[in-house]
């Protein structure tokens, strides 16, 4: 018989970079790369949130999340930017990482967290718009190795 953390341990899924965005400063607009250095202590070059706190130095979302959070609002797709999150994954449960080690590109990222939605989704989306991505926000990370993070790379639990 196998166990819960057994079931929970088994992540042979990989995923897939589909989008990459930093965030240079508040309220200005989300700069789309297609790769990224990403320094452990430091986070990804050219985003706000390198200097400010380590345990968010990098944000994740699924785009399977992002589709659900557009049918929620009752529109056909939502631009990545919109969200501002760094990382798009698809094919991947972000969620199965938690407490968990895990590989995109040339870096080793660490599970910090749940991304949760800001007051803003609600100017970004409209009305409704953090209700909709409640629960669909994403993760958030640290980075334990540096590397570059490009589209196309593979993420996948170590």
């Amino acid at each position: 018989m196998t166990t819960m953390q057994e079931l929970m341990d088994r992540l042979p899924q990989q995923g897939q970079v589909t989008w990459i965005g930093v965030r240079p400063a508040t309220r200005q607009p989300v700069s789309v790369v297609t790769s990224v250095m990403a320094q452990r202590g430091s986070g990804l070059s050219g985003d706000r949130f390198k200097a400010r706190r380590n345990d968010r130095e990098v944000t994740l979302i699924q785009s399977e999340h992002i589709d659900s959070v557009a049918s929620m609002m009752g529109t056909s797709e939502i631009q990545p930017e919109t969200l501002r999150r760094n990382v798009v994954v698809k094919g991947l449960n972000l969620l199965a990482l938690k407490g968990k080690r895990f590989a995109i590109g040339g870096a080793i990222l660490q599970y910090t967290g749940l991304a949760h939605p800001c007051s803003r989704m609600e100017e970004a989306l409209g009305p409704g718009g953090y209700n909709a991505m409640r629960g669909h926000g994403g993760i958030t990370a640290s980075i334990e190795s540096s590397g570059t993070i490009s589209v196309g790379d593979k993420v996948h639990a170590l």
